[in-house]
């Protein structure tokens, strides 16, 4: 009688076991990074019927997260007191239980130095703290704005020194966030997401994973293209918001109203689309990513001055608007030291609480510099926040818009133009109303007290 066979045993590879956690929903969802990016992507992905484990080295916000407290204004903390008692949400500062998680996405900051470089310190601090736990049938994605190639040089050798094999057994993707805080129209689900993979089987899965959340998966054929699709996107915008600051500039010598000719040319049904002047730009990705791609270009050996020139203006902006206050008030004979200037919205855009970049923060040092006794209210940030590049503004809270406090200050600079604000109060009550958002379009009485910058 003859031995039997041994029975065989299924191979079943980190790819198979991977994909097949995420087809059945069972793959716990990691996210770094529990901001402006990272929280929407928990609501998107626990709203598709994953768990998520959220990391942030803040403990402070995890803290708050634990309890059920959302401290951006755009999330109800409601929904994060229903996730945390459901067990979909679980916030902690704990990175070693990052091997936990199956999908781990990256949506750390990428904050430009000082000399106005690429600061990645946060993508490879991260992708360091991946490391240490990286285990087979892991998928790692990142979503942080960034230069192309920025995946393959400076995440990619960091987790393929653990000994482990990329696109055998674990995966890796980048995928461009696209958040637009305070846009009611989209939010993180309902934004279609540009995926690139390292490899044919990264792509598969990280497209496979953001299939359940997201309204529509885009494949791209690399890493490197969707990198360099955000960058896109926030260039050609900050290109074209140079153009009408450029124009506003040369309209106002004219005396032609710039927001007036934007919304006549709108009226064209093709071949236009409106961009609007400001104080400068704000926010994480429109004021940096545009020198991203200088950075790169220059490393190869190339330039690139349309881009340049357009960064160029559009930092010029502030200045631009602190000398039309400088006129503004010299009309009235009154200098910008020791006017009382009240600044209306530190945030970068409307109806928002987020500061970053914002273009109030050059417009108090600006002002400062020149000695106007400065104030400010905005209803979404109450005290003004540390901001890395302006450490020498004091702290400062956010006034409350009375008829009395109006009355008192020289000028009332609208940076931001809150939709809570009303600005037929703010005219009748200010004595003189510099306007870079023309959020006074509408009033009907004072207008002899507004000017635009």
């Amino acid at each position: 009688m003859s031995a039997s066979a041994p029975a065989k045993v299924a191979a079943t590879s980190s790819y198979d076991r991977l994909r097949d956690l995420i087809q059945s929903k069972q793959a716990v969802i990691g996210v770094i990074g529990l901001g402006y990016v990272g929280l929407p992507l928990v609501g998107a992905f626990t709203v598709a019927g994953f768990r998520c484990l959220g990391f942030d080295v803040d403990q402070a916000k995890v803290e708050k997260l634990s309890a059920g407290e959302s401290y951006i204004k755009h999330i109800d903390s409601n929904a994060i007191v229903d996730l945390i008692r459901d067990k979909a949400f679980e916030p902690t500062s704990d990175m070693s239980r990052l091997k936990d998680a199956d999908c781990i996405i990256i949506c750390v900051p990428t904050p430009l130095s000082d000399s106005r470089d690429p600061d990645l310190t946060y993508i490879e601090s991260t992708a360091a703290s991946i490391a240490k736990t990286l285990r087979p049938g892991q998928l790692i994605v990142l979503e942080s704005t960034t230069h192309p190639t920025t995946t393959r040089v400076n995440v990619w050798p960091v987790l393929e020194a653990t000994g482990l094999k990329c696109g055998v057994d674990y995966f890796l993707a980048f995928s461009p966030e696209r958040e637009d805080p305070g846009n009611a129209h989209f939010q993180a689900a309902t934004i279609p997401k540009v995926v690139g993979g390292f490899d044919d089987k990264s792509g598969d899965v990280a497209c496979a994973m953001y299939g359940h959340a997201i309204v529509k998966v885009v494949r791209a054929s690399s890493m490197e293209v969707a990198e360099a699709c955000k960058i896109l996107e926030n260039t050609y915008r900050a290109v074209n918001i140079a153009l009408v600051n450029e124009l506003k500039v040369l309209y106002d010598k004219l005396g032609i109203d710039v927001w007036e000719v934007i919304e006549a040319a709108k009226t064209k049904p093709f071949g236009f689309q409106a961009f609007y002047p400001g104080p400068g730009l704000g926010g994480h990705c429109i004021p940096i990513d545009p020198f991203y791609l200088t950075w790169l270009a220059r490393k190869h050996g190339e330039q690139t001055r349309f881009i340049e020139l357009a960064g160029e203006i559009n930092t010029h902006m502030p200045h631009y608007v602190v000398k039309r206050l400088a006129e503004f008030l010299n009309d009235q004979r009154k200098p910008i030291k020791g006017s009382k200037v009240a600044i209306l919205g530190v945030a970068y855009k409307k109806d928002i609480d987020d500061p970053r970049e914002s273009p109030s923060f050059e417009l108090l040092t600006l002002l400062r510099q020149r000695g106007a006794i400065l104030s400010y209210n905005d209803p979404h940030v109450p005290t003004l926040p540390k901001m890395r590049h302006y450490p020498d503004l004091p702290a400062m809270a956010s006034e409350t818009l009375s008829s009395d406090y109006l009355r008192a200050q020289d000028c009332v600079l609208i940076a931001t133009d809150h939709s809570v604000y009303d600005y037929e109060f703010i005219v009748e009550h200010a004595s003189m109303v510099l306007d870079t958002r023309n959020a006074t379009k509408l009033v009907r009485h004072g207008r002899e007290k507004i000017r635009k910058a």
